[in-house]
């Protein structure tokens, strides 16, 4: 077994630690021990989405150890997932494309708030009209919030990710705003994942 501990770190130096073991030890059970619940979840999902078993546990208060077993390497877990990663599912797109949306705020533009909270849930709203063609949404920053409880527009977001539209949120986020365990829709997601969609996408839009 090959053991890291990444105490200390904060996303996505975890997972790209875990990245870096795997690409070296890609036969080989590995342990990576973190110390806050972003990269916990970050480190578990990353080995998902290579195909690998998965189990974590708390080893002390605020401490966990992920371990990661190759398919090649029997470990009974039984919490396989699917082998092509967070969010690979989608509508259907009768273009061909996969359109990323990327917000990095719970208002849409510059000015007064409310205006601007308005004009954010009138968008969601309306995504799905870009039907097939949406492939993924993004919550960055305060963004994060339209994703937690309470939040105005988690029903669009619900149907959404019901319809096969991957939404990535990011966990980084969710700690800095004490958000993490309100999370409602999505999946927690570092920047590693982040970046990887945007390379994956046709196009990018940012609001």
């Amino acid at each position: 077994m090959k053991r890291i501990d990444c105490c200390g770190m904060t996303c996505p130096k975890p997972v790209l630690a875990a990245k870096e073991a795997v690409e070296r030890y890609p036969d080989r059970l590995i342990e990576v021990r973190v110390d806050n619940e972003a990269s916990r979840e970050n480190v578990a999902r990353f080995f998902k989405s290579q195909g690998w078993e998965v189990s974590v546990n708390e080893v002390d208060r605020g401490v966990w150890t992920v371990t990661g077993a190759p398919p090649t390497c029997e470990m009974g877990m039984g919490d396989l997932a699917d082998p092509s990663g967070p969010g690979a599912r989608g509508h259907g797109s009768s273009t061909g494309q996969k359109i990323l949306v990327f917000i990095p705020s719970n208002r849409m533009g510059r000015g007064d708030d409310e205006l601007g909270a308005r004009l954010m849930a009138n968008f969601i709203s309306t995504l799905k009209e870009m039907g097939g063609d949406l492939w993924r949404i993004v919550l960055v920053n305060s963004g994060v919030r339209l994703a937690v409880e309470g939040s105005g527009v988690l029903e669009d977001l619900r149907g959404l990710e019901e319809a096969g539209v991957s939404i990535l949120v990011c966990g980084t986020c969710l700690d800095f705003y004490g958000l993490l365990k309100d999370k409602a829709v999505g999946e927690t997601t570092n920047m590693l994942d982040i970046i990887t969609s945007m390379q994956l996408a046709s196009k990018v839009i940012r609001i």
